[in-house]
């Protein structure tokens, strides 16, 4: 019977790297933005005008930096 499917992917690495594969460096998960005025998390990262980045909530359109 198989395994887990965290002990799958824990086989999976080793394999790649015994086949020369780099393994990627672990990083966080990054949090997701919520919108400020209505609360939902779907929420698009945009190009500001000055080459910063703004934030636009595709819900209810509201738009924050």
């Amino acid at each position: 019977m198989p395994g887990s499917s965290l002990e799958e992917d824990g086989d999976l690495l080793d394999v790649a790297e015994t086949q020369g594969c780099e393994q990627l460096p672990t990083t966080p998960v990054p949090i997701s933005l919520i919108c400020p005025s209505c609360g939902s998390t779907h929420v698009a990262q945009v190009l500001g005008d000055n080459g910063g980045i703004s934030y636009v909530c595709t819900a209810c359109g509201h738009s924050w930096s």
